[in-house]
Formats: structure tokens, C-alpha cells, sequence
């Protein structure tokens, strides 16, 4: 089913990045002065959302030099997960205003410089996917079995959900604050790395544009990775209960499949 294109950008664009933290206070600092250096001129915020991380990254937050002004931070009461965060920092940017949504890692695994082209990519898409899985795309320092969990998580989502996007997992993305309301982002039901899932397969379905700009992912040097068994296993089940429930609607109905979204 064909949906309408979404309205274009006014040319100023206001961004804002979203960074979900959690006991990232060793590297954040560093992160923060490379990314406001990287889109310096370029009307870009930034608002870190920490989920209460009892390493004191909110307070490293609130001393940096740019806290009130370019850096917001939105401090949670405690870890409720990954999708959880997002969810709060998107409505916090929708609600202020901004016209493009920018999510992405705090650790350094996602390249600065890589945000200002992805920006730029909304001129012709409604969200643009930083993937590792598309000519000139990459990982750097992941072992061997890191690559083949996450090939096999992204060629196990594509295959049952039958996904187009080739980063189905991706965490760097840019959204258009237009695009977050007609996936329905701020309706997604995954508190885990599944949110990532979620939002791909509600992009798709929603007829938003979707582009995929190559990015090499570099493997964190400061804290520690989030993802664990029970991580995993939540975007497992998560994806064939989506799938069921699709085939379940479209047997029901004899119409075609559609996810139910949210509208502001």
C-alpha cells in the first residue's frame, strides 16, 4: 500500500542527538567534545539520556562545558533498558520541537563524522540507517563469534519479518521527527536491543523511506557492552511474536498486512 511522502525539511534544519548512558562516565566526556566538534555550525543539540548510572555519568554530563546549552541531560530514576531510554529521549525531542531525531551509541562505536552525511540523507528519505551491511560498510575489533551473532541476528530478522533494510539491528540512525510519529515509535513495546528490530520493522510497514549509509562500527575502548542472554533472547521471541501476530491479522482480515501505529 502506497502512503503519502512525509513533507520536506525547511532548510534549517534543528537536530537533536540522542545518547542513552548507562555507567559511561570514563568515555563520555571525550565522546561529547568529538561530537559537538564534528557538528559545530551545524544546529546540532545533543541530549543525553542516563538511566540513574551509579558511575556519576550525569554528573560528568552536567560539569561538561557545553551542559545547558548544546548538551541537555535527561536523568532517569534507574535502568529500565535500552528501548526505554529511547523512547523517553525521542518524545523529549518531538515535544521540543526538533525537526530531525539522531540516535546513536555513547561509547564511540559509532563515528562522528559519519552524522552530518547522515543528516543530509533526509533530503531525499525519512530515516537513514548507519549500516555495517552494505558496500563500504564494516565492523573493526569485533571478534569472530560478535560477527557471526550479529549476521545471524540481522539475516534471522530480515528473513521472518521480510525485511528490506540490511541493518535491521543498526543503533545509528537519523529520523525525521515526522517519521518518528508515523512509525510509531513512541508505541514500540521492546526494552532491549529488539527496540532496534522494532523500529525497522515499523519503518518498513509504515511506507517510510528508508536509506542505508554505509558507517564502519569500531568496537567500544572505554565501560562495558550492554547485551546480554536475556537481551538476545527478548529480540528473538520478539520477532516471531510480531510475525504471528501480522499473518494472524492479515488471515483474520483477507487484507493486506499492516502494523497498528500510533499518530500524534
Amino acid at each position: 500500500m502506497e502512503t503519502s511522502a512525509l513533507p520536506d525539511l525547511r532548510p534549517a534544519r534543528r537536530c537533536c542527538v540522542v545518547l542513552p548512558t548507562y555507567d559511561e562516565a570514563d568515555g563520555i566526556a571525550v565522546f561529547l567534545d568529538r561530537l559537538l566538534a564534528a557538528t559545530a555550525g551545524g544546529d546540532v543539540d545533543v541530549l543525553v539520556v542516563d538511566d540513574n548510572s551509579p558511575d556519576g555519568t550525569a554528573d560528568v554530563v552536567r560539569s561538561h562545558p557545553a551542559h545547558g546549552g548544546r548538551v541537555r541531560l535527561l536523568q532517569r530514576p534507574g535502568k529500565e533498558g535500552l528501548g526505554v531510554a529511547y523512547r523517553a529521549g525521542f518524545a523529549h525531542a518531538v515535544a521540543v520541537g526538533y525537526q530531525v531525531v539522531v540516535q546513536m551509541d555513547a561509547d564511540g562505536s559509532h563515528s562522528v563524522e559519519d552524522l552530518l552525511p547522515m543528516i543530509a540523507g533526509l533530503d531525499s528519505a525519512d530515516v537513514v540507517v548507519g549500516s555495517r551491511y552494505v558496500a563500504g560498510g564494516a565492523t573493526r575489533g569485533w571478534p569472530w563469534t560478535r560477527r557471526a551473532l550479529s549476521a545471524a541476528a540481522n539475516l534471522y530478522a530480515r528473513a521472518v519479518l521480510r525485511l528490506r533494510t540490511h541493518d535491521a539491528t543498526a543503533g545509528f540512525r537519523a529520523w525525521r521527527s515526522s517519521a518518528v510519529h508515523r512509525a510509531g515509535l513512541l508505541a514500540t513495546t521492546s526494552n532491549g536491543y529488539g527496540f532496534q528490530v522494532e523500529s525497522t520493522w515499523r519503518a518498513e510497514r509504515s511506507g517510510l523511506r528508508v536509506r542505508e549509509h554505509p558507517i564502519v562500527f569500531t568496537d567500544r575502548t572505554t565501560g562495558a557492552s550492554k547485551m546480554d542472554g536475556a537481551v538476545a533472547v527478548e529480540a528473538f521471541l520478539s520477532v516471531a511474536r510480531w510475525r504471528l501476530g501480522e499473518l494472524t491479522r492479515h488471515a483474520g482480515r483477507g487484507t493486506s498486512v499492516a502494523v497498528p501505529l500510533s499518530r500524534p
